[in-house]
């Protein structure tokens, strides 16, 4: 090939399916597998005439589903539009009993949204969303048998058959890996801070299928387009960055083989493979037209009235970025915090009745009272959560609590190491931290008159560290103080210790 490329950009759109954490299935009164009440039902147990499409089974419509979904199409700007429709979606997969599955084609729920989200290079980008439809999840495949034995065929669970499933499909506006990620996390902290679903990867309630091509720029001008690769059923954020990044070198090397472009019947299924970290071929993909869809004809469209769109709109509640904007406009977070404070909705909301406690508790600003708060959540309270298994809201102390915590500290009564030792006393208990310090000797002692008999010790004990400290030397204070701190068992003040030291040799 005698052209030359010259530069290159990536092209990601990308389609999400999450499972939405309902009581029931979509189309039937069978226990739903992605509520929390069902993740550990046995394979199978979870089944029903309707996610069979049994003779004589109708299926009816979840309106908690229906709910849910025009919940998250809100948060990402949508247009909920007066009617949608159902229709049938026909396909052969093992894992799939009925032949088709009830999807939206024509008229989906939520059309026409967007969402900015921060980008790798800088600044902010917008991501449209196309659309957000509802329909029902397939059962599941596996290839072991329990511990991870080997199987002689496919193994299929039937459980997931049925359940709710979002799919929100974005325009091709995403040009990096890093920015694919962090468009996932976004949606998957909007769809969590809504508790519309549990978002635990691992159990496959948000899936990431992400379409990706990229558009070289040749040295003779011209501008070519690689064929469309989607690639399916991705369960963790590294395995989007590293099959998107790994897509676009295959793409860019196989352009320079074969000169094949993007056109009709190039677009292509591909798998990712954890271990060997590449993508591999699972088969050309199928147009619109292949699934032979065709309205359903057992249910009737779905009409939706401004009561409705506004009684669901009121449920509505602080948005992560909202949230992180605030943590750091107000009170003056950093962003890595910001960050880490609102991954999960539940510890932001404990982070917030913190913030508030401490600054009732204290002389401290609001901005002041929240940046402690922060420090002990993401500290301490992760500390303590990471060894239990937890978030950092159920490590065991109450917002009450780690504000007087914070007070202690905040009017000398305690040291760092003391309220390090208090937090961990505190949590899984109701004791008051002033009452528990005091049985524990943790306050610390301030008064001159005891400060100045464990000094005039420690004077006699280094008196060439005395000299020092008087001759200007700051270091030499650290033998003093140490030689205080030891004789008062932890319990003196090293910050009133320096200053009598500063008083009395200077």
């Amino acid at each position: 090939m005698s052209a030359k490329i010259v530069s290159s950009r990536t092209i990601v759109g990308m389609e999400v399916h999450v499972e939405l954490a309902t009581r029931t299935k979509m189309f039937s009164r069978s226990p739903n597998v992605a509520h929390p009440d069902n993740y550990d039902s046995p394979p199978n147990s979870l089944c029903d005439p309707v996610s069979f499409g049994l003779p004589g089974a109708l299926p009816t419509m979840n309106r908690e589903a229906i709910e849910m979904s025009m919940l998250v199409g809100m948060a990402l700007n949508c247009r909920i539009p007066d009617r949608c429709s159902w229709d049938r979606k026909n396909y052969f997969y093992p894992d799939l009993p009925k032949g088709y599955q009830i999807s939206q084609y024509e008229h989906p729920l939520c059309t026409e949204g967007a969402i900015d989200i921060p980008l790798a290079a800088g600044g902010t980008g917008t991501v449209r969303i196309t659309r957000a439809h509802l329909e029902e999840d397939t059962g599941k495949s596996g290839h072991e048998l329990p511990g991870g034995l080997p199987a002689a065929g496919s193994i299929i669970d039937y459980n997931r058959t049925g359940t709710p499933l979002l799919e929100i499909v974005t325009e091709p506006d995403l040009t990096c890996a890093e920015d694919a990620v962090t468009f996932g996390r976004e949606l998957r902290a909007i769809c969590r801070a809504l508790s519309v679903t549990e978002g635990i990867m691992q159990r496959g309630h948000m899936r990431f299928e992400p379409n990706i091509n990229v558009v070289l720029t040749l040295d003779d001008g011209r501008e070519v387009a690689t064929p469309v690769a989607e690639i399916k059923n991705l369960n963790s954020f590294k395995a989007v960055h590293g099959a998107i990044e790994h897509e676009v070198k295959r793409q860019t090397e196989q352009w320079l083989k074969d000169g094949i472009e993007m056109g009709p019947g190039a677009k292509s299924t591909r798998g990712w493979d954890d271990v060997k970290q590449i993508t591999e071929l699972q088969r050309s993909k199928e147009d619109a037209h292949d699934y032979r869809y065709f309205p359903e004809p057992d249910l009737v469209p779905l009409e939706v009235d401004d009561a409705w769109r506004d009684e669901v709109r009121s449920r509505l509640s602080e948005l992560p970025m909202q949230r992180r904007n605030r943590y750091e406009s107000q009170w003056g977070l950093s962003a890595k915090d910001a960050a880490a404070l609102t991954e999960v909705p539940a510890t932001a909301i404990y982070f917030d009745a913190c913030a508030a406690a401490a600054a009732n508790a204290t002389d401290l600003d609001d901005g002041a009272a929240a940046r402690q708060a922060a420090k002990w959540i993401l500290n301490a309270a992760a500390k303590i959560a990471h060894e239990r298994g937890v978030e950092p809201h159920e490590s065991g102390i109450t917002a009450e609590q780690l504000a007087g915590i914070i007070a202690l500290r905040e009017s000398g009564d305690i040291g760092s190491s003391a309220a390090a030792e208090l937090f961990e006393a505190l949590c899984g208990c109701d004791d008051d931290p002033r009452v528990l310090a005091e049985s524990r000797n943790l306050l610390q002692v301030s008064d001159a008159g005891t400060l100045d008999i464990w000094i005039d010790q420690a004077l006699i004990e280094h008196p060439q560290a005395a000299e020092d400290f008087a001759a200007g030397k700051d270091a030499a204070a650290g033998r003093i103080i140490g030689c205080v701190m030891n004789a008062s068992g932890g319990a003196a003040d090293a910050g009133k210790v320096r200053a009598r030291l500063v008083e009395r040799l200077r």
